[in-house]
């Protein structure tokens, strides 16, 4: 009997021994290069999420891993060049966030996988032939539905009372903007809301732009995204207290910065998703057939500071619905 025992026990630990573990290193060194048209603050924390997801599955920076990051800090111009870079690197899999930096990256190669993050609309700039069969080397994670913009107009009008003109922030320039345009537009009549848009190309015209929205007679203001947008967000926070205007945007960054309410992506639960994707790559997956996925989550922030110097008293049910709260 002890036999019989024993030697099941023994079975049981040698295959214990053969079976791989789960979140196991991988057998190679695998090389991912980071391509970013933003600077290093946008992304330093959403980074780090992705850096910490793919340590859980399994690959260890200076053992198994290198990360190359490349950064143009908002000079679009140079990420041709940064992309070719991470291409002579023979990375195996490109992480590429923003639309600029994921078009520059798409452009540069078409044999090295390619994982986005941070895209609007990744089908209308061009990026995959469909979100369910990308086609290609191109896939990843979604940062917005241009729906969201009808979402953000009712949250709008639920803080303030008697909401019925808003403005939006938009630069025109920017690809997925016009779809953005259009279903705000579209949640806007639903809603009983006029809207005036109001145009900004470059940093020097959103001043200007506000100008225009401090004599436009409406109660709040929605900010559209855009990369320009994201890296000015200090200022256009501050723009938006200074001429006493409510707006919601699509970051929490820009609730950090002193903005009111931001309904999106999270940023660090998104390049976490898009580890995953980039695990699943270098298993043996081909970007062509990985769907193209929208955010696990979309978080609802809200600053009572800013509320406050704003003279709004949030409603308690919309206190409740938030992930997080400034005082």
């Amino acid at each position: 009997m002890r036999s019989t025992i024993a030697r099941f026990t023994l079975l049981a630990l040698l295959l214990l021994a053969l079976a791989p573990a789960a979140g196991a290193q991988p057998s190679r060194k695998v090389r991912i290069g980071y391509l970013s048209g933003n600077p290093p603050s946008d992304t330093r924390d959403a980074l780090a999420g992705f850096r910490t997801k793919l340590r859980e599955l399994g690959y260890v920076e200076g053992n198994n891993l290198l990360v190359d990051v490349r950064y143009a800090d908002g000079r679009y111009d140079r990420l041709p060049d940064l992309a070719a870079d991470l291409v002579r690197l023979k990375v195996d899999v490109i992480f590429s966030y923003g639309t600029p930096g994921s078009l520059a990256a798409k452009n540069t190669t078409n044999t090295i996988p390619i994982v986005f993050g941070g895209v609007a609309d990744p089908l209308g700039v061009g990026l995959v032939a469909t979100v369910t069969r990308p086609g290609a080397n191109v896939t990843g994670v979604m940062s917005n539905n241009p729906e969201l913009g009808a979402k953000r107009l009712s949250l709008l009008k639920e803080a303030i009372p008697g909401l019925s003109r808003v403005a939006v922030l938009a630069n025109p320039d920017f690809k997925p903007t016009a779809s953005m345009v259009t279903e705000t537009k579209l949640g806007a009549r639903s809603l009983g809301v006029e809207v005036q848009v109001v145009e900004a190309r470059t940093p020097q015209e959103i001043a200007n732009a506000f100008g225009v929205i401090s004599t436009a007679k409406v109660n709040a203001l929605a900010v559209l995204v855009d990369p320009m947008f994201i890296a000015e967000r200090q200022r256009i926070a501050e723009l938006a207290m200074k001429n006493r205007i409510p707006a919601i945007y699509h970051l929490r960054q820009f609730v950090e910065a002193g903005g009111l309410i931001s309904y999106g992506v999270d940023y660090v639960e998104a390049f976490q998703q898009s580890a995953v994707l980039v695990d699943k790559i270098l298993k043996g997956a081909k970007p062509a057939d990985l769907p193209v996925e929208q955010p696990w989550r979309f978080a609802l922030v809200i600053n009572l500071k800013t509320a406050s110097a704003l003279g709004l008293t949030i409603p308690p049910s919309l206190l409740l619905r938030a992930d997080q709260i400034i005082q």
